[in-house]
Formats: structure tokens, C-alpha cells, sequence
């Protein structure tokens, strides 16, 4: 992974990804890689095995760290105590322990997206609604398929770059250095590009080429609007519908999950929504955020609930993940 592209594939490659050239992994030497390094080694061992071993086997992490993270099993909890108050307690959680089980194989997930040969996956997606997608496209603005952070995200961008003229994922840099271009290189293997999240000007520039473009803005954004997630207010991204309308891309809700544990999935392609054309943000945001909450409850344990989606809201609003222990 260390050698650079020859002149003849750097050619080949989109602008935006030589944007950020690829770095050699010869540099990466100093003992606060060896982390990474070690990470990067089980997830090529991982790679090799068959995925329906690799799963079962990463399941085990999952139940570690739910045994063995105080914090964020807090976080997950206090999520699914707001986002599914009905359940009952023994039901909610064993759907946190179940979540902590889709978090550790997300590892092997990430270890086939990445490193596994493309003759892997034959029959393993089902992929539904592609046509949803061709007909955006056939505006020639591009498509931004909007989903969410679901613990299957990487492995479920195997089959679309056979299956779009341009598909582009977005990658969030990482603080480690190693593992940023570990990712970077992943993403751009599942993709014929990648955009920085952070990069708008590299996003618009994108669905002017007519590209596909996986958008997932469904995490705390510090800037966004208190908008209802599950009932409860959330800072919340007005982001997807400024862009659909500054670019004219239409807005495909995208849905995938882990249909079994022996590495087979299902991705859907929905209808355009039609209330991103609307002049109010906050209705278009409304609609694509109801959209995803259809898709989370389809498979709650595989959507991403270690995240604190519900921090940074007006003062007037008490932080849910403060605990007693933490109080001044």
C-alpha cells in the first residue's frame, strides 16, 4: 500500500481525489502508529477469512466493549431511552447489547470493504431502486443519496461503483494520521471519488460532474436547527436541502442494513424527496429526517447510537448524558 500510482492510473483518477495526494505509509514510523499499524494488521488478517467467520468472530469485541465501557453504554442507552421510550427495559436492553454486537462486526465490515477482492461479492448485495437514482442523474445535476451513519456504512459501498457512472463517498478526516489515510484509500477503492466532508466547494464541484454523492448529515451539527429526532429536539443539519437547491441535485433516501449475520445485505434506493423544493429548509429537513427514521427502525441495533446525538442544544434544554457523577 506504501508504493505511489504510476502516472498512467493518477491520470485516470478524478480531480478531487488527487486533491489530497496519496502519502506513503513509510512514514508513518514513530511508536504512536504502532496502534494504528497493529489495527491495520487485524483488519488484512481479517480480510482473508471468510466474512460469516469474520462476523461471528467480531462479535465478541462488541460484547467487550459493552462489558467494559461505562461511557458509552451510558450513551447508547440514553439514547434509545429517548428515541424508543415504549420498549421496555429488558427489551431496550438487549437491543443495546445487540448494538454493541453491530459495532464489532462493523470491524470485519470494514475489513472486507477495504481489502477483500471484488469476486467476493457475488451474491452477497441486493441492491433495489437504482432507477431512482438513474433518473436523478438524467437531469445532469447529480444525486445526493441521503442516509445515515449505520454501522454497515463501509461495506455496503462495495456494490455501487459498478453500479453509478460516478459514485462519490465523503470521508471526516481522522486525528490519527495513519488511520486518516488508511480510510482515505478505503473510501477511495469503494468509490471513483472522495470529498472531504469538510470540502463544500469539493462537494458542489462533484455533483456538477454528475455524480452520485453518499451524503449522510444525520449527526449533531453545532450550527444546525432544534428539530425533532424521534420526538426529542436535536441540533440538527439544514445542510442537504441548501445544497440540493444551490446545485439542483435531486435528493435520493438511501437505506441498507445487514439483512443476516452471514455477510449478506440489503440497499434500497427510495423516490426523490419532492419537499427539498419547497422554499423552507426546515420542512425539506423535516421530510429526509422522517425518511431516516423509517430506515432506523428497520434495523435499530445497526444505526450508529454511540454517538451523542442529542448534546449541544440550547441551554434551556438539559444535556440527557449527564449523569449524577458528573454534576458540579
Amino acid at each position: 500500500m506504501g508504493a505511489s500510482p504510476s502516472s498512467t492510473d493518477a491520470a485516470a483518477r478524478p480531480a478531487e481525489v488527487l486533491a489530497e495526494p496519496r502519502r506513503s505509509l513509510l512514514g508513518f514510523w514513530r511508536p504512536r502508529y504502532w496502534p494504528a499499524w497493529c489495527l491495520l494488521a487485524w483488519l488484512r488478517a481479517s480480510a482473508a477469512l471468510p466474512l460469516q467467520w469474520s462476523l461471528a468472530i467480531h462479535r465478541l469485541p462488541g460484547r467487550m466493549l459493552y462489558s467494559l465501557s461505562r461511557r458509552q453504554r451510558h450513551v447508547v442507552r440514553r439514547n434509545l431511552e429517548l428515541c424508543f421510550p415504549k420498549l421496555a427495559p429488558t427489551e431496550r436492553e438487549r437491543l443495546v447489547k445487540r448494538h454493541f454486537e453491530s459495532v464489532g462486526m462493523s470491524l470485519a465490515e470494514f475489513a472486507f470493504a477495504w481489502f477483500a477482492a471484488n469476486r467476493r461479492n457475488r451474491g452477497r448485495f441486493e441492491v433495489r431502486g437504482i432507477e431512482h437514482v438513474t433518473n436523478a442523474l438524467a437531469l445532469g445535476k447529480g444525486a445526493i443519496l441521503y442516509a445515515g451513519h449505520f454501522t454497515t456504512l463501509e461495506i455496503c459501498g462495495r456494490p455501487l461503483k459498478g453500479a453509478l457512472p460516478n459514485f462519490t463517498f465523503m470521508f471526516s478526516h481522522r486525528s490519527n494520521a495513519l488511520l486518516d489515510e488508511i480510510q482515505r484509500r478505503g473510501r477511495v477503492r469503494l468509490a471513483h471519488d472522495a470529498v472531504p466532508s469538510d470540502n463544500v466547494r469539493a462537494l458542489v464541484r462533484a455533483l456538477k460532474r454528475n455524480a452520485a454523492v453518499w451524503y449522510a448529515p444525520d449527526q449533531m451539527h453545532p450550527h444546525g436547527e432544534l428539530l425533532p429526532f424521534f420526538g426529542e429536539p436535536a441540533m440538527t443539519s439544514l445542510a442537504t436541502s441548501k445544497l440540493a437547491r444551490l446545485s439542483g441535485a435531486r435528493v435520493v433516501p438511501f437505506s441498507f442494513r445487514r439483512s443476516d449475520e452471514r455477510g449478506h445485505y440489503e440497499l434500497e434506493f427510495h423516490e426523490a424527496v419532492r419537499e427539498v423544493e419547497t422554499a423552507d429548509p426546515r420542512v425539506s429537513t423535516l421530510a429526509l429526517v422522517s425518511r431516516l427514521e423509517d430506515f432506523i427502525r428497520a434495523a435499530p441495533e445497526q444505526y450508529q447510537w454511540l454517538h451523542r446525538r442529542f448534546k449541544g442544544r440550547p441551554p434551556e434544554w438539559p444535556d440527557p448524558y449527564r449523569t449524577a457523577s458528573s454534576a458540579p
